[in-house]
């Protein structure tokens, strides 16, 4: 009798079944091989987020000795050994993509990586001159006897182990001198990061670089002139970055954050990577040296750290090789010559990025800086980039003179110390900066804008699906609703309130929030499309999120299944639930897009008995969002704003080429139409865009607009 399955996917396998699918990008033949190169970089990178976040949480709980089952049924141990199983499968797969696709089709094209029994006369001269210049007098080698003096490593930077032949010498009775083997001795060589990983060498055409690891062993022997240097190995270390953050009796919140990154950077080895060529002698040693066992080593065949290959992968030139450049476009809903406040003001603003460009949010916020009639301006800051127009805009802002807030989120995992620096350049400009709120993550992401204009104050908000970067949003499918619509700049208002004066917030009128009521409107929402079908009416829920998680919001996605509504998911990343599974979630399909954009947005619609509620959202249905952080659930109600979003949301459901369909065992299948023509989504919503604005462009050319004398 075959098993039953449980109700619920794993997390942690979900996970590495979505940097499956990044890699099968890489595998993609019709995909740019500098493309799929920066695939299988993404990959990679992923691999290591997974390692710091949770493998090292799980062996916590595992060494703590918790043997409580997740949603899935799984203890920690249990799914360390799964995780370890199909980790390996995934490396072994990302190294075959690199060596035996990647590499031999990279050459052929003109970007070889070469290997130092390849060099020719001239390129070995050179790299001579640039290990004498640079590479000795930057490098440091560092002697280790064991895990006393073992040097504190970054995490996941890579460094070079060197085994050295060990030789003493004793003086006999007779006064002649007797050699006696002894232990061979190690040394740590840190690579750092001021030199480049790929070296460029000359060549006659073509770009021709040789690995830095590959550069220092073939001369370490000028670090130790004297000794023989019996092996030189990369090897990279990734630790624990699951740490929790004591905000109880905290004083100061930046010097607990600033604590618990210097404990991060100390934190247990939960990965040591290396390659297949290395001794058992050497792998004793750094296993030894690092208090780890066997379970924790990665041997690799290739060169380690695959997601360093995003720098070879995006460096100018070989533009052949890449994308074809998708350029953001202005948004046909803004007049030419308005500014900001008088395009809210004519109409609810809904931008779709990066098909439509993210400049209108940062010109929004820019000119109410700059802007006398402009009184205040709160906003939340999660992840924004380095040099932000936007935080700068808020520093102008506060030197005007105006009432600036910035809710820095300083518990943005990774973004910790860039938070920090950004918070106190804001303090120092005048800006009233609040840190987070106590034990919650703000993730909600809303600007407001109060000016005094003729007929009163009036409230203009901006709310989105995506962070107040300007970098990442060239690279992420986000949303942007602008408006000055009344009820939700009181709304607004009343969230950032509640956030900064450490009150509970009140009675919201159209905004949902996390921790308090995003979960229950949700459920409430899918309980009454349950209700509209019993009652014979068409009912149908179509979502597109991040991720998938909370066991409470599948159960009644199961439920409205179960009741015959159709339920059309189209999750990005980690989805615990179980599609197409008989008398539980037969009418449920997840579909799942992994294409040159990030898929970011958060868009929820329920039918409603034929008029839509339709949402977005900052919060993805996880217990960490909806429990942990603060989000907002935003109701998109403008018609026009509304129907321009649902029109984008099914276009997700319609594409053959990039996506996947979650099964129910969680693997995913080809989407493929047998008849028709091809529809990759994002390609498709790239053309609207970019035909909107030639029909707009063409509109203004058949428009004859009479100047007019002044005062008429």
């Amino acid at each position: 009798m075959a098993r039953k399955l449980p109700k619920y996917l794993n997390r942690e396998l979900s996970w590495l079944e979505f940097d499956q699918r990044v890699l099968d990008e890489a595998f993609d033949p019709s995909v740019p091989v500098l493309e799929r190169l920066k695939f299988l970089a993404i990959s990679a990178s992923n691999l290591d987020e997974f390692f710091r976040v949770r493998v090292g949480g799980l062996r916590m709980l595992q060494e703590q000795g918790i043997t409580r089952p997740d949603p899935s049924g799984l203890s920690p141990g249990e799914q360390l050994k799964l995780i370890d199983v199909r980790v390996r499968k995934l490396q072994h797969d990302q190294y075959a993509c690199y060596e035996k696709e990647l590499v031999p089709l990279l050459a052929k094209k003109g970007i070889q990586s070469i290997h130092p029994k390849h060099l020719n006369d001239v390129q070995q001269s050179f790299l001579e001159r640039y290990f004498e210049t640079e590479i000795f007098s930057i490098l440091a080698p560092m002697a280790v006897t064991g895990p006393e003096d073992f040097p504190l490593l970054p995490n996941e930077s890579l460094s070079v182990c060197v085994r050295i032949k060990g030789v003493a010498v004793e003086q006999a009775a007779d006064g002649s001198e007797s050699k006696e083997k002894i232990k061979d001795r190690f040394a740590i060589i840190p690579l750092g990061n001021t030199l480049s990983r790929f070296i460029t060498l000359p060549s006659e055409g073509g770009l021709v670089s040789l690995l830095l690891e590959d550069a220092v062993a073939m001369f370490v022997h000028r670090f130790f002139e004297s000794e023989r240097v019996i092996e030189c190995v990369p090897f990279r270390v990734t630790r624990n970055a699951d740490l929790t953050l004591q905000e109880e009796g905290a004083a100061d919140l930046t010097a607990e954050m600033e604590h618990l990154l210097r404990a991060r950077r100390q934190a247990e080895c939960v990965r040591l990577e290396t390659l297949t060529s290395i001794t058992p002698g050497t792998v004793k040693f750094l296993l030894d040296s690092l208090n780890i066992d066997q379970s924790a080593l990665f041997k690799h065949p290739g060169p380690l750290d695959l997601g360093g290959l995003f720098s070879l992968a995006t460096r100018p030139g070989f533009d052949n090789l890449k994308d074809a450049s998708w350029t953001p476009q202005r948004s046909t809903q803004i007049a030419d010559g308005a500014t900001m406040f008088e395009a809210i003001t004519a109409r609810d603003l809904l931008l779709y990025h990066p098909y439509e460009s993210f400049e209108p949010v940062v010109n929004f916020i820019e000119e109410a800086a700059d802007d006398p009639d402009v009184l205040a301006i709160k906003q939340t800051l999660y992840r924004t980039s380095r040099d932000s127009r936007i935080v700068a805009a808020l520093m102008r802002a506060a030197e005007n003179g105006k009432y600036v807030t910035a809710i820095v989120e300083l518990k943005a995992r990774f973004d910790e110390a860039r938070n920090i620096r950004w918070a106190r350049t804001l303090e120092e400009a005048g800006a009233q900066v609040i840190y987070g709120v106590k034990n919650l993550k703000t993730h909600a992401k809303c600007c407001i804008v109060v000016r005094r204009e003729p007929d009163g104050i009036r409230r203009y908000v901006h709310f989105g699906t995506g962070n107040y970067n300007e970098t990442t949003a060239r690279l992420y499918s986000d949303v942007s609703l602008l408006t000055c619509d009344d009820e939700l700049g009181a709304d607004a208002v009343a969230f950032f309130n509640a956030a900064t004066g450490a009150s509970q917030p009140q009675n919201f009128r159209k905004l949902e929030a996390a921790p308090l009521g995003l979960r229950d409107a949700l459920l409430e929402l899918v309980e009454s499309e349950i209700e509209r079908k019993r009652q014979g009416q068409n009912a149908r829920i179509t979502a597109k999120l991040n991720s998938l998680v909370d066991p409470q919001l599948i159960d009644a996605l199961y439920a409205a299944s179960q009741a015959g509504i159709q339920v059309r998911l189209n999750i990005r990343g980690i989805c615990c639930l179980r599609p197409g599974v008989k008398g539980l979630s037969e009418n449920i399909e997840v579909v799942r897009i992994i294409d040159r954009y990030l898929e970011h947005a958060r868009i929820i619609s329920f039918h409603h008995g034929g008029d839509p509620r339709v949402f977005i959202s900052s919060a993805d249905w996880m217990p960490r969002n909806l429990d942990k952080r603060i989000e907002l659930l935003v109701p998109v109600e403008d018609p026009d704003c509304r129907e321009r979003l649902l029109s984008f949301l099914e276009c997700y459901f319609l594409d053959n080429v990039k996506a996947t369909l979650l099964q129910p065992d969680g693997s995913q299948v080809r989407r493929t139409l047998s008849e028709g023509e091809d529809y990759r989504v994002q390609e498709r919503l790239c053309q609207m865009v970019c035909e909107l604005v030639r029909v707009e462009d063409q509109k203004r050319l058949t428009e004859f607009v009479p100047h007019r004398a002044p005062g008429t």
